[in-house]
């Protein structure tokens, strides 16, 4: 995801800190570096190293996770390493040092999975991860060439928040499971009132492509063929360029406006604001529009008309490092992390175990409902999956993307990213 030009430095550093902490790790009763002594609290602790990309409250429920791991465990520290927005750069650093951390939150196994450790045996043979209490579509994601590189730790799926004051406000119905683009476009018009500076919905300056394949499963069309080999007739199809295009065609007509752009509000602030009455993500922002006090509703993502409706998942995952030296502890820890405890103790993504979602009444609950609902449409697989130089293809797909929602027309754009990236197909 990041940028090469970080790289070197970061590997210097990250071999610095290695340095540093072998030296302390050799640092006897007398205080004296270097110098072993039988009481070496070091030779009797083990140094578990977690690499996370949370921050907040996320990470605080991660720490607190890693000290239960550490009370039923003694004499192992787990060393939580909140990397951030650096997080590629970090593990690619670390990889590329061969000092990464043992066990990592993980997402881009085409790019890393070389570096990571095969979980197949791990998970098949291991009764007490129970993997069949998993949604098993989950593991999918994790998969590279039929080899499990990442254990599903936590999911969402996409659905249409909607405020219920402003469907009040406009006497517009709140939408239902099984509606249309056509319903919900109709909606957007009612809600939008340009003097209030209020729009129907909010439109993301920056889409990420990933995201945007539900909307373009839904309508029957894909980046590329299912063998990974062929853009041409797929990315610039006319039902993924009609499925782009609905976007741009809002902006147009006044019923969405652009968020998130250079000197703009993100669309959740918006949102917040009570300035847009529709907007459309994963779980994550479900929390802070509670505490804002918006009485929020959602939904399944509408339909085009006669199609069924197909979601994606953005998923997270553990894994461990192939060149981790504590490899029965690290899959002991993600055991422990995909436990029942351990998932409802964290509130920022989707229990992945059935047993947790059946215990808790996740799938009942009407806020919550929804995203499960996503999950079982959620059988394609996305185009990062299915070639290895999807990366460098992307590129021109998003400038084609933000060139839409900017005014240009979809097919055109599509076209040309279509042209622009062939030769990454030879």
């Amino acid at each position: 995801m990041k940028k090469k030009s970080t790289f070197i430095l970061l590997t210097t550093v990250m071999a610095m800190s290695a340095l540093t902490a072998c030296s302390g790790n050799n640092e006897g009763a007398n205080g004296n570096v270097g110098q072993p002594s039988g009481g070496n609290r070091s030779a009797e602790t083990k140094t578990l190293r977690f690499a996370t990309w949370d921050t907040g409250d996320a990470l605080k429920i991660e720490q607190d996770i890693a000290k239960k791991f550490e009370a039923a465990h003694p004499g192992t520290k787990v060393q939580v390493e909140a990397y951030a927005d650096g997080f590629d750069q970090k593990m690619a650093a670390g990889f590329g040092a061969t000092n990464p951390p043992d066990v990592m939150y993980m997402w881009d196994f085409p790019t890393y999975h070389r570096s990571l450790e095969p979980l197949n045996s791990y998970a098949d043979g291991d009764q007490e991860l129970n993997k069949d209490d998993f949604y098993s579509g989950l593991f999918n994601y994790a998969t590279i060439d039929g080899n499990l590189y990442g254990i599903p730790a936590g999911f969402t799926t996409r659905v249409v928040y909607y405020n219920k004051k402003l469907f009040d406000a406009a006497n517009v119905p709140y939408p239902k499971d099984g509606w249309t683009w056509d319903d919900f476009r109709n909606a957007a018009k009612k809600l939008t009132d340009p003097s209030k500076k209020q729009y129907g919905f909010g439109v993301r300056a920056e889409n990420d492509t990933y995201d945007l394949q539900g909307f373009v499963w839904s309508n029957g069309g894909s980046y590329i063929s299912a063998d990974g080999k062929t853009i041409d007739g797929f990315m610039n199809s006319k039902e993924t360029a009609d499925a782009i295009q609905l976007f741009g065609d809002m902006l147009k007509d006044g019923s969405a406006v652009l968020t998130g752009g250079k000197g703009q509000q993100s669309g959740e602030d918006i949102f917040k604001g009570g300035k847009i009455a529709m907007w459309e993500s994963g779980i994550w922002p479900l929390e802070s529009f509670k505490q804002a006090g918006i009485d929020v509703g959602t939904v399944e993502m509408p339909a085009f008309q006669g199609k069924p409706v197909k979601g994606v998942v953005a998923e997270s995952a553990l894994s461990i490092a192939k060149d981790s030296k504590q490899k029965e502890l690290a899959w002991e820890f993600i055991k422990y992390y995909v436990s029942n405890e351990a998932i409802k103790m964290r509130v920022a993504d989707l229990p992945v175990r059935v047993s947790v979602v059946n215990e808790l009444k996740k799938d009942q609950d009407p806020l919550y409902k929804p995203y499960y609902t996503m999950l079982e449409r959620s059988d394609n697989t996305p185009a990062f999956l299915l070639n290895a130089k999807w990366n460098e293809i992307n590129r021109q797909l998003s400038a084609a993307v933000e060139a839409v929602v900017h005014g240009s027309k979809a097919q055109d754009a599509l076209n040309q990213a279509v042209k622009d990236s062939e030769r990454y197909l030879k």
